[in-house]
């Protein structure tokens, strides 16, 4: 007597996991045409961007448009005005959101929940509504056109996500091991820092990209609280009215390369987070 054996599930199966990776392609695609489309025009030369219908691969490389914009009065002052906004909004970021999103998984206090929710709310200010305030605040106290004022008004802005990341990330650190550390002799401060901290560490790398990112490409704000200290960002932007095309392409592709190094930089963190934190 023959047994049938039923393949629906098995098939089920492979056709997910194909849509699965389908998705995944397409995803990737959509993110990564724009780059690769700007950084052809960004590396192409300038009479190769006047040509129709353009092409799709690189034929005419030239580095001369980007060494235009590089040249560019401003731009490397601005490179290093988004660089130090950047890692003083990850540092101040990191010192008040790891300890805060620690407290709201270790702890019970009266109002946690409504305190989780105040902080989505904080991200559903538009960013006008606090570069204004700001403006005038930072004008009294005499910060306004540093990157100390721009480094606030974006720590303001990353604290949310920072600390509700931290916060799922201690949480999934198992409380065992932190206490049979202090079992061991540990002092709160010490299992924190020599247990806690390490399994937590992929996941806060996480929050740190998002932290970084946010802060480099974030440029409304920065355009309103400086003057002669702007970002990258709010250079570019307050010069692409005046430009040819091919330097807004170089503008461009000068903005996305740092966010992608420190990605690529922090790939290792951010992709061990699902397997040493989230079990």
């Amino acid at each position: 007597m023959s047994t049938t054996v039923d393949t629906t599930p098995i098939g089920r199966r492979k056709r997910n996991r194909i849509l699965l990776q389908a998705a995944c392609i397409a995803v990737s695609l959509f993110m990564l045409i724009p780059i690769y489309l700007i950084s052809l025009a960004a590396l192409s030369s300038r009479e190769s961007l006047n040509e129709f219908p353009l092409s799709l691969l690189p034929t005419h490389f030239s580095v001369e448009t980007l060494n235009a914009f590089l040249g560019s009065t401003g731009i490397f002052g601005a490179l290093g005005n988004s660089l130090i906004v950047g890692a003083g909004t990850l540092l101040l970021s990191a010192l008040i959101g790891v300890p805060a999103g620690y407290a709201l998984a270790r702890f019970t206090f009266p109002g946690k929940d409504p305190y989780q929710l105040f902080l989505l709310f904080t991200r559903a200010l538009p960013i006008v509504v606090l570069s204004v305030p700001l403006a005038r605040l930072f004008l009294t106290v005499d910060i306004y056109d540093t990157t100390y004022a721009v480094i606030l008004l974006h720590t303001a802005l990353a604290l949310p996500t920072t600390i509700l990341i931290s916060a799922s990330v201690f949480l999934s650190v198992p409380i065992d091991v932190e206490e049979a550390a202090r079992l061991f002799g540990c002092s709160p401060l010490g299992a924190f820092g020599r247990v806690v901290l390490p399994m937590a560490l992929p996941g806060l790398a996480a929050a740190s990209i998002f932290t970084f990112v946010m802060s480099w490409n974030e440029v409304l704000g920065a355009s309103i609280l400086t003057l002669d200290h702007r970002t990258l960002p709010a250079q570019v932007l307050s010069s692409l009215s005046d430009s040819p095309l091919a330097y807004r392409f170089a503008g461009g592709f000068a903005l996305v390369i740092p966010s992608i190094i420190f990605i690529a930089l922090m790939r290792r963190y951010l992709t061990n987070m699902w397997g040493s934190t989230i079990r």
